[in-house]
Protein backbone atom coordinates (compact mmCIF):
# COMPACT_ATOMS: atom_id res chain seq x y z
CA UNK A 1 0.00 0.00 0.00
CA UNK A 2 1.29 3.44 -0.93
CA UNK A 3 1.86 5.57 2.18
CA UNK A 4 2.38 9.00 0.64
CA UNK A 5 1.59 10.96 -2.48
CA UNK A 6 3.93 13.11 -4.57
CA UNK A 7 2.61 14.36 -7.91
CA UNK A 8 5.37 16.56 -9.28
CA UNK A 9 9.14 16.37 -9.45
CA UNK A 10 9.02 20.00 -8.23
CA UNK A 11 7.40 18.96 -4.91
CA UNK A 12 9.49 19.27 -1.77
CA UNK A 13 6.78 17.72 0.42
CA UNK A 14 4.74 14.53 0.27
CA UNK A 15 1.18 14.03 1.55
CA UNK A 16 0.52 11.19 4.01
CA UNK A 17 -2.14 8.72 2.81
CA UNK A 18 -2.42 7.21 6.32
CA UNK A 19 -1.37 8.12 9.84
CA UNK A 20 2.41 7.69 9.82
CA UNK A 21 4.58 7.21 12.90
CA UNK A 22 7.84 8.94 13.74
CA UNK A 23 10.92 6.90 12.76
CA UNK A 24 8.99 5.07 10.00
CA UNK A 25 10.76 4.93 6.66
CA UNK A 26 8.33 5.93 3.92
CA UNK A 27 8.91 5.07 0.27
CA UNK A 28 7.79 7.72 -2.20
CA UNK A 29 7.88 7.68 -5.97
CA UNK A 30 8.42 10.84 -7.95
CA UNK A 31 7.84 10.36 -11.68
CA UNK A 32 9.24 6.83 -11.63
CA UNK A 33 12.11 7.56 -9.24
CA UNK A 34 11.77 5.87 -5.86
CA UNK A 35 13.27 7.31 -2.71
CA UNK A 36 12.79 6.84 0.99
CA UNK A 37 12.39 9.33 3.81
CA UNK A 38 12.62 8.54 7.52
CA UNK A 39 10.03 10.52 9.46
CA UNK A 40 11.26 12.67 12.34
CA UNK A 41 7.75 13.13 13.80
CA UNK A 42 4.30 11.59 13.59
CA UNK A 43 2.48 12.73 10.43
CA UNK A 44 -1.34 12.45 10.47
CA UNK A 45 -3.35 11.39 7.42
CA UNK A 46 -3.57 14.23 4.89
CA UNK A 47 -0.68 16.19 6.37
CA UNK A 48 2.65 16.84 4.69
CA UNK A 49 6.22 15.84 5.42
CA UNK A 50 9.41 17.27 3.97
CA UNK A 51 11.31 15.46 1.23
CA UNK A 52 14.26 17.86 1.42
CA UNK A 53 15.84 20.32 3.82
CA UNK A 54 14.29 23.79 3.62
CA UNK A 55 15.60 26.97 5.18
CA UNK A 56 13.25 29.42 6.86
CA UNK A 57 11.45 31.49 4.22
CA UNK A 58 11.68 28.90 1.42
CA UNK A 59 8.59 27.95 -0.60
CA UNK A 60 6.72 24.76 0.22
CA UNK A 61 5.82 23.11 -3.10
CA UNK A 62 2.95 20.62 -3.34
CA UNK A 63 1.44 19.31 -6.60
CA UNK A 64 4.01 21.42 -8.44
CA UNK A 65 2.86 24.77 -6.97
CA UNK A 66 4.03 26.83 -3.99
CA UNK A 67 1.42 26.62 -1.23
CA UNK A 68 3.26 28.48 1.50
CA UNK A 69 6.68 29.24 2.92
CA UNK A 70 8.55 27.87 5.88
CA UNK A 71 8.72 29.93 9.07
CA UNK A 72 11.57 27.83 10.50
CA UNK A 73 14.18 25.45 9.12
CA UNK A 74 12.72 22.08 8.07
CA UNK A 75 14.63 18.81 7.74
CA UNK A 76 13.74 15.84 5.53
CA UNK A 77 11.09 13.78 7.33
CA UNK A 78 9.75 16.70 9.40
CA UNK A 79 5.99 17.17 9.71
CA UNK A 80 5.15 20.26 7.61
CA UNK A 81 2.08 22.08 8.90
CA UNK A 82 0.95 25.34 10.51
CA UNK A 83 3.69 25.18 13.17
CA UNK A 84 6.41 25.68 10.53
CA UNK A 85 4.62 27.00 7.41
CA UNK A 86 2.60 30.09 6.62
CA UNK A 87 0.10 30.06 3.78
CA UNK A 88 0.42 32.51 0.93
CA UNK A 89 -2.96 32.17 -0.78
CA UNK A 90 -5.86 34.47 0.02
CA UNK A 91 -3.71 36.69 2.24
CA UNK A 92 -5.09 40.22 2.08
CA UNK A 93 -2.14 41.52 4.07
CA UNK A 94 0.28 40.40 1.36
CA UNK A 95 -1.92 41.74 -1.43
CA UNK A 96 -2.08 45.21 0.13
CA UNK A 97 1.74 45.32 0.33
CA UNK A 98 1.97 44.57 -3.41
CA UNK A 99 -0.55 47.24 -4.44
CA UNK A 100 0.07 49.80 -1.69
Amino acid sequence: MRQALVLSDKDNVATALADLAASATVEVEVQGNARSVTLRADVPFGHKFALAALAAGEPVVKYGYPIGRTTAPVEPGDHVHVHNVEGLRGRGDLESKRTG
